[in-house]
C-alpha cells in the first residue's frame, strides 16, 4: 500500500474538483442545520491557517482542540495542518486535571474550544496565558471567536504540503488506568490507514456517494480514522453530526446513514431501547414468521434510523457474539473489527465470508499479524504510530526485535486468518486456586443478557471469581419494585448457571452482584469511549467485597 498522496492533498483536491458538493451538515439548534460545501470548508480552513501562521507558530507546533464532534472540529484540524502544525485533540468529557496534563505534556501553543457540555468544570485545567479561540457552538467565553477571525483574515494562498514523516496529530489514549499517553501519528501513517479503509469499503460495497453520522469522539482513533480520515480521502461522503444525546435517534433519522460505526455499549443500548418497546420473546416470535418477520425487522431498523445502512461496524471493545447475531437477524450487516490507537485503528475487520460472531475478522490489506509464544497478538500495520511522545523507553519496549507492535491482547488465529480475542494480558488475574482468569470473555457472556448493561469480573486472590453487573437503564429506575426485583433475581440466577456452564471450572463465578449505581463517563468509571475503568471500579467496591463472599453464592444486591 502506497501513500504518495497524503491526507491533506486529498482534501485540497476534493475542494478544487467538486467544491459545490456538501461535505458537512451541522445542527445548530431549533431544528436548523447548516451545510458546509467542500469549497466553504477549505476557505474557512485556509483563513484560520493564515491566522495561525500570523501568530508566529513554528512548523510542528502543537495546537489543541477541546470539543465534541462538530463540523468545525474537522475544519479546525484542516487549518492546523495547512498552517504546518500538529493537532492535539482532547476528549470533550475529560476532567480539568486531564485537560491540563494533555495541554502541558504536549506543550500546546493554542487551544480551540468548541461544543462542550462541561466547560465550567474543565476551564480551570487550561493554563493561564494559553491563547484560546472559540469555535462556533462553543459555550460563552471571553475568547476571540472563530467567525470574527475568518471574517477579517485573507485565506492562505498556494498549495501547502506536509511531509509523510511530519506529525499530523498526537492522540492521547483515553486509558482505563492512569494518565493518558501521547501517541504520535505522522501524515504517512494516518493517510495509509484512511486509504486502506476506503479501499476495503469500496471492495465490499462499491463506490458512490454515502452518508455517515459522526458522534463517537473524534479525539479517539476509531472515529478519527474510520470517519474523518476516510471521508477526507474519499470525498464523496456526506458527514452529519449529532446535536445532543437526547436528539440522537432524530439525528440518525435525519442522516439516514448508509455507513455506520459504533461501540458495543451503544449497540447494546439500541437493543435495550427496542426491548423497552417490545419484549424480547414477542420480537423473537414475530421475526420467526415468514414475510411478517421481514416487515417487523425493517420497522425496527427504521425506528433506529438504520434502515438505509448497507454496512455497519463495531469496534473499540469486544462485542457479545449474540448481539451481532441479533442485528444480523434484523437484516443489518454488522461486522466487528479490531484495531488500536497505535495502528490508527487499522488492523482487522470481519467481512462477507469471514464474519463469524465472536471473531474480529481477518487482517486488513497490508497488515501482518502473528502470536507470541504467550499468545499475545503482534501487529505490523501500515498505520503504525511513530512512538509515544516523550517516552522513548516505552516506545522501545512496545515492539519486538523484528518490528511487530506488542498489543497486550491475547488471541487465537485460525488457518484462514480469522482472529479471536481471548483477553487482555494485563487484565488476567489469579484466584486462590492459582489459575488465571481472563475477565473479558466472561463479561461478554454476561453482557449478552438483555437485563445487563455492563459487567466486571474480578476476584484476585479470592476462592473464586465473581461478577458485578449494572442493570439496563429501565430496570435500574425500578429496582425498588418488589415484583420486578424478584423477576430480575430469578433471571440473574439462571444467567449465573448458564455462564458457568460455558466456562472451565477454575473460571466459574461464585456469585453475581447487582451494582446500585451505573458506571458512566461523568463518575469516572467509564473511559470517554465507554470502556470500563477496571481498577477504579475495583477500588470503589473493595470495602464491600469480603462481605459479599461471606454472604455466600448466588445473586446479591448492593
Amino acid at each position: 500500500m502506497t501513500a504518495a498522496k497524503l491526507i491533506l492533498d486529498h482534501a485540497l483536491d476534493h475542494a478544487a474538483a467538486h467544491g459545490d458538493r456538501i461535505f458537512l451538515s451541522q445542527p445548530v439548534g431549533g431544528g436548523l442545520v447548516v451545510d458546509y460545501r467542500w469549497d466553504e470548508v477549505m476557505d474557512q480552513a485556509r483563513r484560520m491557517a493564515a491566522h495561525l501562521q500570523g501568530r508566529g507558530l513554528p512548523r510542528g507546533a502543537r495546537v489543541a482542540i477541546l470539543s465534541k464532534n462538530c463540523a468545525h472540529f474537522i475544519i479546525a484540524e484542516l487549518a492546523i495542518w495547512l498552517a504546518g502544525c500538529t493537532t492535539v485533540a482532547i476528549f470533550p468529557t475529560e476532567t480539568a486535571e486531564t485537560v491540563r496534563h494533555v495541554l502541558e505534556h504536549s506543550e500546546s501553543s493554542l487551544l480551540f474550544v468548541g461544543k462542550l457540555d462541561g466547560w465550567p468544570q474543565q476551564q480551570p485545567g487550561v493554563p493561564a496565558g494559553l491563547p484560546c479561540i472559540a469555535l462556533p457552538l462553543a459555550p460563552a467565553t471571553a475568547f476571540e471567536a472563530w467567525d470574527a477571525i475568518i471574517a477579517r483574515t485573507p485565506p492562505l494562498a498556494g498549495r501547502p504540503t506536509r511531509g509523510a514523516d511530519e506529525l499530523a496529530m498526537l492522540i492521547y489514549t483515553s486509558g482505563s488506568t492512569g494518565l493518558p499517553k501521547g501517541v504520535m501519528v505522522n501524515f504517512g501513517a494516518f493517510t495509509r490507514a484512511a486509504v486502506g479503509i476506503v479501499a476495503d469499503r469500496h471492495e465490499r460495497i462499491g463506490t458512490g456517494p454515502s452518508r455517515m453520522l459522526s458522534y463517537l469522539p473524534l479525539a479517539h482513533s476509531f472515529e478519527r480514522s474510520w470517519v474523518e480520515g476516510a471521508s477526507l480521502v474519499e470525498g464523496g461522503v456526506h458527514l452529519f453530526f449529532a446535536e445532543a444525546l437526547d436528539t440522537f435517534v432524530q439525528d440518525l433519522q435525519r442522516a439516514r446513514p448508509t455507513l455506520f460505526i459504533s461501540v458495543p455499549r451503544l449497540w447494546l443500548k439500541f437493543q435495550q431501547g427496542v426491548y423497552a418497546k417490545m419484549p424480547p420473546a414477542k420480537l423473537d416470535r414475530l421475526l420467526g414468521i415468514p414475510i411478517l418477520g421481514r416487515i417487523v425487522a425493517r420497522k425496527v431498523l427504521a425506528g433506529l434510523g438504520l434502515d438505509a445502512v448497507v454496512q455497519a461496524g463495531s469496534g473499540s471493545a469486544p462485542i457479545p457474539p449474540a448481539l451481532i447475531a441479533w442485528y444480523r437477524r434484523l437484516g443489518l450487516k454488522l461486522f466487528e473489527g479490531y484495531g488500536m490507537t497505535e495502528d490508527n485503528s487499522y488492523s482487522h475487520s470481519s467481512k462477507d465470508g469471514f464474519s463469524e460472531p465472536g471473531w474480529v475478522g481477518v487482517p486488513l490489506p497490508g497488515v501482518e499479524v502473528k502470536l507470541s509464544d504467550e499468545g499475545e497478538i503482534l501487529i505490523k500495520s501500515p498505520g503504525r504510530f511513530s512512538g509515544y511522545y516523550k517516552d522513548p523507553e516505552l516506545t522501545a519496549a512496545s515492539f519486538t526485535t523484528d518490528g511487530f507492535f506488542r498489543t497486550g491482547d491475547l488471541g487465537e488465529r485460525r488457518a484462514d486468518g480469522m482472529l479471536r480475542l481471548t483477553g487482555r494480558a494485563k487484565e488476567l488475574f489469579k484466584t486462590a486456586k492459582g489459575k488465571y482468569v481472563a475477565p473479558a470473555p466472561i463479561e461478554n457472556l454476561l453482557n449478552a443478557h438483555p437485563m445487563v448493561e455492563l459487567s466486571l469480573v474480578s476476584g484476585v486472590g479470592q476462592p473464586s471469581a465473581y461478577g458485578l453487573v449494572v442493570l439496563a437503564e429501565d430496570l435500574r429506575a425500578r429496582r425498588d419494585d418488589a415484583a420486578l426485583k424478584a423477576r430480575v433475581q430469578a433471571e440473574l440466577e439462571q444467567l449465573l448457571k448458564q455462564v458457568n456452564g460455558q466456562l472451565p471450572e477454575h473460571e466459574h463465578l461464585c456469585m453475581l452482584v447487582v451494582a446500585r449505581q451505573p458506571w458512566s463517563i461523568d463518575n469516572g468509571l467509564l473511559t470517554p469511549t465507554m470502556k470500563i475503568r477496571r481498577s477504579r471500579i475495583e477500588a470503589a467496591i473493595a470495602p464491600r467485597v469480603e462481605a459479599w463472599y461471606a454472604a455466600g453464592g448466588g445473586v446479591h444486591w448492593e
